[in-house]
């Protein structure tokens, strides 16, 4: 009887002690640093710095070497410079890019109808991060992904094909110019200094919107050479509706410059010095046409001068991307008015509308000097470079200049698997016998989502949808 009497009061006084604990910790089983509830405001600028890495980051990075910009000299960039790229080597960039996607659909569902220009942002990165995505791994999903919270049906999302990807993103960018061109009061809250990009200017996103538009028609080259460059110039000609005049509207990748906030060649530069230095093709290309831009590209090498790492080579006494693209807080392109001008000369040269085509050609070059060093481009450089006419414009250097004017960004690795130009001799010493055209099917996909291909894609020669 005593011991049942015992166990009663201990269980009173451990019943006791829980709910006085409970009422003692009320509310700190929450941490204030894994909020469950968020705002479109703070959804917008998540969204944005993680764009900014997956343009900027590793993949402007590997850009750069498949295209021989630049050189992976040491590391795990010597082995992508040889083209090993396995199926675990970008996982985490992979992730990266699905989470900032399930960012997008939360923040276009959460600004709804109420918040059309939130909604409207949210679709041009959902497009951006989407294109991206795509244009690395080919097929991947889309339409189901991002959506494992709705249920078990979405945890194994399938795969979408890459042209059926595209046709999605063109909805997107027109829905997110629908939303854009709402009025003020449409909206019950108002994008400010949440966008990292524009402070809310959506005159400026929807410029950004037309020219993304004009960016995915005109990837569409091989697949659609006269129907994708009608569609390109009506895209430019919306956005030069819009405002598109220069560069005070580009839509760059912004960076304080400080603690966690620098720019990502700068960081990468900082913490890995010798990885990644400037190619001896890349190089070479500048100085054969005296490029004023040269000295702003390229930091001083070992011996003072400007020196680029020969294809197969470990040298790092070359000279690393200088302080125009990798200063802390050196902005980084993302969608700018050259890329717009360069895309009018291409598309212009495939409608057949050679004029159109020399006269932004010559506009583009000459604008990105005067941007990149500060003085109009020299006269002799203007006569040899940049005085093209309807006579004398050609694909090869429309294409050629773009690819010195993008320095360091993804597109030109679109447009060298586009064009093939400027024209690459891969690696001899590569893991594979020609340039990687895509990324293998990661090792997480193969592992743990069903509907990946299988068997899985290994073979990075092997050419996405719209490279075939």
């Amino acid at each position: 009887m005593k011991k049942i009497l015992n166990a009663g009061v201990l269980t009173v006084l451990l019943l006791f002690a829980s709910v006085s604990c409970s009422k003692f910790v009320d509310g700190y089983e929450v941490s204030p640093n894994s909020p469950e509830e968020t705002t479109p405001a703070l959804l917008t600028t998540v969204i944005q710095v993680a764009t900014f890495s997956h343009y900027s980051g590793q993949f402007a990075r590997f850009a750069a070497m498949m295209t021989q910009q630049c050189a992976g000299a040491q590391a795990q960039y010597e082995d992508i410079a040889n083209y090993s790229i396995l199926e675990g080597d970008n996982v985490n960039e992979w992730n990266s890019h699905y989470s900032a996607i399930t960012d997008c659909n939360i923040l276009i569902d959460q600004a709804g109808d109420l918040n059309p220009h939130y909604r409207g942002i949210g679709k041009v990165l959902k497009a951006m991060n989407l294109a991206l995505t795509t244009d690395l791994w080919g097929d991947v999903p889309n339409r189901e992904a991002g959506k494992g919270l709705q249920g078990e049906e979405f945890f194994n999302p399938a795969y979408d094909s890459q042209e059926s990807i595209y046709q999605d993103i063109q909805t997107l960018l027109s829905e997110a110019l629908t939303d854009l061109a709402k009025d003020a009061g449409s909206n019950t809250i108002l994008p400010g200094l949440d966008d990292l990009i524009f402070n809310g200017d959506v005159t400026k996103w929807t410029i950004t919107a037309n020219v993304l538009k004009a960016r995915f028609e005109n990837r569409l080259s091989k697949r659609d050479p006269a129907g994708s460059a009608t569609r390109a110039l009506a895209a430019l000609d919306a956005a030069k509706a819009a405002g598109l005049a220069g560069p005070d509207t580009d839509c760059n990748a912004i960076f304080p410059g400080d603690g966690n906030s620098l720019n990502q060649w700068y960081a990468f530069q900082v913490t890995r010095g010798d990885y990644i230095k400037m190619a001896e093709g890349f190089v070479g290309l500048l100085n054969s046409i005296s490029d004023p831009r040269l000295p702003f590209y390229a930091a001083p090498d070992a011996a003072g001068g400007i020196s680029g790492t020969p294809l197969g080579s470990i040298i790092t006494t070359t000279s690393d991307v200088g302080n125009y693209l990798a200063a802390p807080d050196a902005p980084s392109p993302l969608v700018t008015y050259v890329e717009a001008k360069f895309i009018e000369a291409e598309a212009a040269f495939r409608a057949n509308d050679k004029a159109r085509a020399a006269a932004a050609h010559n506009e583009a070059i000459k604008t990105h000097i005067k941007l990149v060093t500060g003085a109009d481009a020299p006269a002799a450089y203007i006569t040899a470079q940049a005085s093209e006419t309807d006579a004398t414009i050609t694909l090869e250097k429309i294409m050629t200049h773009k690819y010195v004017a993008l320095f360091t960004q993804f597109e030109v690795y679109n447009d060298w698997r586009r064009t093939n130009i400027p024209a690459l001799s891969p690696n001899p010493i590569g893991a594979v016998a020609g340039i990687p055209r895509r990324l293998p099917t990661t090792q997480e996909e193969r592992l743990y989502n069903k509907s990946a291909p299988n068997p899985p894609i290994s073979d990075i020669l092997k050419r996405i949808w719209w490279d075939e």
